[in-house]
């Protein structure tokens, strides 16, 4: 499936570019808002192989945890910009790439969903 591995690159760019940022963010929360922001995104990255490793409900299982993971990082990176440890441009950046992968990801469950039968539940 195509869209899996687009989704995957996506996630694979976030990363290679979010991690070096947080290792620059102030010292003091390394160790709690830094430290959960990066496992999030890696738990997130992780989820995504597991998903398309399965199949069926187990996969939709996956997928919904991803969705929860992407709500969890987008609210990180809120807080980040906030404190201006993210300039505009870079917030505007990453915003971007964490929407193509929440659309990604939207379809990607959407076309679990049809396959299954099963309505939405958003």
């Amino acid at each position: 499936m195509q869209e899996e591995m687009v989704i995957q690159v996506r996630t694979f760019d976030l990363l290679t570019w979010l991690l070096p940022k947080a290792e620059k963010f102030p010292r003091i929360y390394r160790h709690t808002l830094t430290q959960r922001m990066m496992n999030v995104a890696l738990i997130f990255q992780e989820t995504l192989i597991l998903a398309q490793s399965y199949r069926g409900r187990e996969r939709l299982k996956q997928l919904r945890e991803c969705d929860a993971l992407l709500n969890q990082l987008r609210l990180y990176l809120r807080l980040v910009h906030h404190w201006h440890w993210l300039s505009d441009g870079q917030y505007q950046h990453v915003s971007l790439i964490v929407a193509e992968i929440g659309r990604l990801l939207g379809g990607w469950l959407k076309q679990e969903l049809g396959e299954k039968g099963i309505p939405a539940l958003r």
